[in-house]
């Protein structure tokens, strides 16, 4: 999976049949992450909110540290920074 807004390349566990449609999403939300496989959306921020999804499991930790920013990110977010 690749971070859009930094370049990098994340190793993720994924397991999922659907993925939403980047084009349904071009008023509401920023595509944060795309799937290098096939090219599915696999992360987005919503516009004008303090709101983000990934569409994969940053938990699993697959690589040393691939995802752990988007937990410091999330608690970033609920302390208003």
């Amino acid at each position: 999976v690749r971070n859009l807004r930094t370049g990098r390349v994340e190793i993720t566990s994924q397991n999922h049949n659907f993925c939403v449609d980047p084009q349904s999403l071009r008023d509401i939300a920023e595509i944060t992450h795309t799937n290098l496989n096939d090219q599915t959306n696999e992360g987005m921020k919503v516009v004008g909110h303090r709101a983000f999804s990934v569409q994969y499991h940053p938990e699993a930790g697959p690589g040393p540290h691939d995802s752990r920013y988007l937990f410091a990110q999330f608690a970033d977010l609920m302390d208003g920074r």
